[in-house]
């Protein structure tokens, strides 16, 4: 174990995209659990693009950032010394320690982990809050039918792939929407999408119409903008939209301007906001089903991970690029030492 805690620091709110220089970098003693506590050390940081809107106190969110605080974080964590009952030395667990090498933590909000079911990293990503915002999103409001469209927009990162390969799952025909060649053609060959459209690649409204002849049934939405106001054009009657999360307008000063809504008074369509929080109680669900789909290799994930704390704020800001492939993590330490 080190001597000092090394931990990454909010500077200031960005303006626009992120960029590393909005971040700081300290050192602090490592902290000694008191009774009811225990320390950990971060194996694996978590990067979510709506760390973006705490770096602003957006309102949605309970966190809260001031000069000088620790970025907030979900990630993975082996106990390594402990005066909790429940929490034993050895353990890994999920836990909040944030943009740091080592955390106390009460035991609140903390899950331990089974390296046995699923490699631990993906308690972060696909068994993680991202692949249950993707399982509760597309099951219990998407609610696509055998032979239906369903539609996903960052349909290669962890809330996407989980949504399109759980509708996949329900019998949907699956359309992702991606930024490029490669994640288009990871998304038919790898997650056995029926077709994925570029959205850089000319136009939107159209290569949607083609993919999805008879129109879509379920729009999972992670982008919003010019993505949401081109599926808006091609919904299918009773169509239900899902709105997830709206990374294009994370960096902007004001909220974009809206899409045409009277498409979806047409469609008589149904639009339904999703925040994870709502469905908190169905994550035991959601690991049994998807940890049983990826040892039976029905279901893929993909990571992308940054070696080493000090990268974390690089990473953050690719990721708010798009520039990540797969779900972004950073390595912070090994898992065995």
């Amino acid at each position: 174990m080190t001597a000092r805690n090394r931990r990454i620091t909010f500077y200031r709110t960005p303006v626009g995209l992120p960029v590393p220089e909005d971040f700081g970098v300290d050192e602090t003693p490592i902290p000694v659990p008191g009774t009811g506590q225990f320390l950990s050390r971060t194996v694996y940081l978590s990067l979510d693009p709506y760390y973006r809107n705490v770096m602003k106190n957006s309102p949605i969110y309970a966190d809260r950032l001031a000069p000088g605080d620790v970025m907030v974080g979900e990630t993975v964590a082996e106990v390594i010394e402990s005066r909790h009952p429940d929490f034993g030395v050895g353990d890994f667990v999920a836990v909040r320690n944030g943009w740091q090498q080592y955390a106390l933590s009460s035991g609140q909000g903390a899950r331990k982990l089974d390296p046995a079911l699923a490699p631990l990293s993906t308690a972060l990503g696909v068994l993680g809050m991202p692949g249950l915002t993707g399982w509760a999103g597309m099951i219990h409001l998407g609610e696509p039918l055998p032979g239906q469209t369903a539609v996903v927009s960052a349909c290669t990162g962890p809330v996407g792939s989980t949504a399109g390969q759980v509708a996949a799952h329900m019998g949907a025909r699956v359309v992702g929407i991606a930024g490029s060649a490669e994640k288009c053609d990871y998304a038919v060959r790898e997650l056995g999408y029926a077709a994925c459209v570029n959205y850089k690649d000319g136009d939107l409204v159209a290569a949607l119409k083609d993919a999805c002849p008879r129109g879509i049934d379920v729009y999972f939405d992670n982008v919003g903008g010019d993505i949401l106001a081109a599926v808006l054009r091609n919904l299918a009657l009773g169509a239900r939209v899902v709105l997830c999360g709206m990374i294009e307008a994370y960096s902007m000063p004001s909220p974009p301007p809206g899409p045409p809504l009277g498409a979806v008074v047409g469609a008589r369509a149904s639009i339904k906001g999703l925040v994870v929080y709502d469905h908190l109680h169905r994550a035991a669900e959601m690991e049994r089903v998807v940890s049983g789909w990826i040892r039976d290799g029905s279901f893929r994930y993909r990571e992308d991970i940054t070696e080493g704390l000090d990268n974390a704020p690089a990473a953050f800001c690719a990721l708010m690029r798009g520039q990540n492939f797969g779900k972004a993590l950073v390595r912070v330490a090994p898992e065995r030492v």
